[in-house]
């Protein structure tokens, strides 16, 4: 009989797991950013609330409205500036008012899809009580205390605020330059001191941001320093010989970590997968 064992997915608190189950790693919009794009919605639907009533008074004014109906329509005026634009807005979106546009976060399901009519509906209808009735106040403290920070709303939708502005993808790492592809083939590269080797990788991703002298300056130093670290010492100039060692380093730290991960998957049985910051070869 074939050894059937049962599999388990370590899910992180900011990753989602989807039908197929595949984790994808999502990150809910922080307390304040949440706080900041409630208030704006808030505020234009009070702009919004005014610019009704004003034309609503206008028109009672004119003797275009029925007798007494503008009380009706004041009640009418409050519906659509809290539950319908809202939901409208957020149906219409896929969970982006302007409130959320301004702060960078979109309403999803807590599964990662698209929130809908039906989600939108109940988290109007939800506001109307914790956001308007309250004035925010039981939104702040049961957001305070959930960790997406969501608010009565969300929770009883199914739903969170998910961050869609994401920091800038670092610059993809420089591969050995051609003059030293055949001395990094036998090259030996001690160990480098954490804080040299963390100048060289720096100085590699901004060297070409640096004024021309500054960079020699700069790479002259560092080279003379890495040397130390270096056998044999390859006859190429000094930034050259910076990235050689860089990317060298780097190819060998990734081997290790890919040993040590085939190793770990043989002892555990598991499938190895691509060291965390590395990609998968």
């Amino acid at each position: 009989m074939t050894d059937v064992r049962p599999t388990i997915i370590d899910i992180h608190q900011d990753e989602v797991l989807t039908g197929e189950a595949v984790a994808l790693d999502v990150q809910p919009i922080g307390y304040f950013l949440r706080a900041l794009g409630v208030l704006i919605d808030m505020l234009l639907g009070v702009a919004l609330f005014l610019l009704l009533l004003l034309i609503v008074e206008w028109l009672d004014g004119q003797g275009a409205l029925p007798p007494d109906s503008a009380p009706i329509l004041t009640i009418a005026i409050i519906v659509v500036v809290t539950v319908v634009v809202p939901t409208v807005v957020e149906t219409t979106s896929r969970g982006r008012s302007l409130g959320k546009l301004a702060v960078g976060g979109r309403i999803v399901r807590t599964d990662g899809g698209a929130a809908g009519f039906r989600h939108a509906l109940i988290r109007a209808l939800i506001g109307v009580f914790e956001l308007w009735l309250t004035f925010g106040a039981v939104a702040a403290l049961v957001g305070a205390f959930t960790p997406r920070s969501q608010r009565l709303g969300d929770l009883m939708a199914g739903t969170y605020s998910e961050r869609t502005r994401t920091p800038r993808l670092p610059p993809a790492p420089f591969d050995t330059p051609p003059p030293l592809v055949a001395w990094a083939e036998t090259a030996d590269v001690a160990r480098l001191p954490e804080r040299l080797a963390r100048r060289l990788a720096q100085f590699g991703q901004s060297a070409r941001n640096m004024e021309p002298s500054a960079r020699a300056r700069v790479a002259a130093s560092l080279a003379a320093e890495a040397s130390l670290h270096v056998s044999p010492v390859p006859a190429v100039d000094p930034e050259t010989l910076i990235m050689g060692v860089v990317a060298l380093r780097r190819q060998r730290e990734l081997r290790a970590l890919e040993l040590e991960r085939d190793r770990v998957a043989a002892l555990t049985g598991t499938t190895p997968a691509a060291p965390r910051g590395f990609p998968a070869r």
